[in-house]
């Protein structure tokens, strides 16, 4: 299959490795230092293990229209990442080209062949100006829930973590055979990607954990066993985890695991930080709307109260802010430095 990959980093890029050394004819959507470093050397994965692979018969490029039509394009980068290049994907589109959507939360064509009174919404925290489901058409589309975890070391480079499932399904709760093809070449690559009838109820397991850990991990610095050990935010997580499953609930999903066991699977992951708080320490901007933000504004779609959700967004968002502004700031900083260096020169 021809697969185009949208972004290198931690998961894009070790899920390349493994379908190109699979034979699957890869392209990686890349640019900057990812670019030079996949042009030169391949792409790396360092297993957990301590092993590596290399995939040197990848391409690697940033032009949409040189890479052309696809079998397969994978969106691999984060949710707030989509809309810049919406405009770009179509140019690897071709009759049947497949879409896999590999981000966090609530996704832009949640409410597609969704049915009831919702159906065909626009998810605004995940696509407030409407151009990613434009472009990127919902009929396109897999959906694919992201359980491993991993980690960009370096330009070109990956580290696996664990975990190598990644469940696919129909928007439309069909066994299609164009889905069954995806689940077939992600096997063969090596992952765990079986075929669900329910992809959503499956994106909701996992948001469940991610809409609440994240978030009070970005604004307390704390681990997963942290949060749930200390009475005050294993409360304050169960909370926000209650008003999801009233939403959830409404929107016809069931969950096949009890709040408190999610919590306790939580704990036992013990002292990891959540990537939320990675991003945070790194000063990248966090997915707070597909997290939280998404999940608010379906509380507002079913008139379900969420104020421990809203809350916990307001002030994440906040932080999110922060950042950006001392980013800035930093940089401003930085030009003027420049700037002066010049004249004096």
């Amino acid at each position: 299959m021809k697969i185009a990959i949208v972004g290198a980093g931690a998961i894009g890029g070790y899920v390349g490795v493994k379908l190109a050394l699979a034979g699957e004819d890869v392209t990686f959507m890349v640019r900057g230092a990812n670019l030079a470093a996949i042009r030169q050397n391949g792409m790396k994965l360092i297993l957990s293990d301590a092993s590596e692979q290399v995939a040197h018969n990848v391409t690697a490029t940033n032009d949409y229209a040189a890479a052309g039509p696809q079998d397969l394009v994978i969106l691999a980068m984060k949710a707030h990442q989509l809309e810049a290049v919406a405009n770009d994907v179509p140019k690897l589109f071709g009759p049947d080209t497949m879409v896999v959507t590999m981000q966090n939360g609530i996704p832009y064509w949640y409410f597609h062949h969704h049915g009831g009174e919702l159906a065909g919404s626009r998810v605004h925290s995940v696509d407030p100006s409407g151009v990613i489901g434009k472009m990127i058409p919902a009929e396109r589309v897999i959906g694919c829930v992201v359980y491993p975890a991993s980690e960009l070391v370096r330009p070109g480079v990956v580290r696996h973590i664990e975990g190598d499932r990644f469940p696919v399904g129909e928007l439309d709760a069909s066994t299609s055979g164009r889905v069954q093809r995806v689940a077939a070449c992600f096997s063969k690559a090596g992952f765990k990607s079986p075929v669900l009838e329910d992809i959503r109820a499956e994106i909701w397991l996992k948001l469940w954990g991610n809409l609440t850990f994240n978030p009070i991990s970005a604004l307390s610095r704390a681990t997963l066993a942290d949060i749930c050990t200390y009475p005050l935010t294993r409360q304050l997580a169960a909370s926000m985890m209650t008003e999801a499953q009233t939403i959830a609930n409404k929107l016809g999903i069931t969950f096949r695991v009890p709040l408190e066991k999610r919590i306790a699977g939580a704990e036992k992951v013990g002292k990891h930080k959540t990537s939320m708080l990675q991003d945070i320490e790194a000063q990248r901007d966090p997915e707070v709307d597909a997290l939280v933000g998404s999940v608010a504004e379906l509380g507002r779609l079913t008139g379900t109260p969420t104020p421990h959700i809203d809350t916990v967004f307001a002030l994440t968002k906040l932080l999110a802010w922060t950042i950006a502004e001392e980013r800035l700031e930093r940089q401003a900083a930085a030009d003027s430095s420049l700037r002066t260096a010049g004249q004096i020169a």
